[in-house]
């Protein structure tokens, strides 16, 4: 059900026909205004849009972009009964974000008391990354390669 009163900045049909093509990622989230408010902070997203129903977020430098809805706006939807007394959402799913300073990112989630799961590290498979949980507990990993000369 939705709960905004505000009028969206695209209608939804001109929205959904403007995604291009691949891999897609949207987030069913408690509260839409954490989820942004941990992306804008810790990862510098840009918010193209959000109410408290929807989000669609985006790191135009690395070619991201995710989109958020609110569990309340998912309430007729099948999904809503998987996701409804879950703490821990996408086990076993990491978010990777290529190209995003882990080391500034992980600086900013701790700034803001966000879960970090492992800090930064530079890793045997060439990127130096670390393991961020968002407020829903999705599991993001910012990175960046290693210069061919490390290891």
């Amino acid at each position: 059900m939705k709960k905004s009163t505000k009028t969206p900045w695209m209608d939804a049909m001109a929205f959904g026909r403007s995604l291009p093509n691949g891999l897609g990622v949207n987030l069913l989230v408690k509260h839409v205004e954490a989820s942004v408010g941990f992306a804008e902070h810790v990862f510098q997203a840009e918010t193209v849009y959000a109410d408290e129903d929807f989000a669609y977020l985006a790191l135009p430098a690395i070619g991201a972009a995710w989109m958020l809805h609110a569990d309340h706006s998912y309430s007729d939807h099948r999904m809503s009964g998987l996701v409804r007394s879950v703490q821990g959402r996408g086990v076993g799913v990491e978010l990777r974000l290529y190209g995003l300073d882990p080391d500034a990112c992980e600086a900013r989630a701790r700034e803001w008391g966000y879960q970090v799961f492992d800090g930064t590290v530079d890793k045997p498979h060439g990127l130096r990354e670390c393991y961020l949980f968002d407020p829903d507990w999705y599991l993001w990993v910012p990175s960046i390669a290693l210069p061919a000369d490390a290891g």
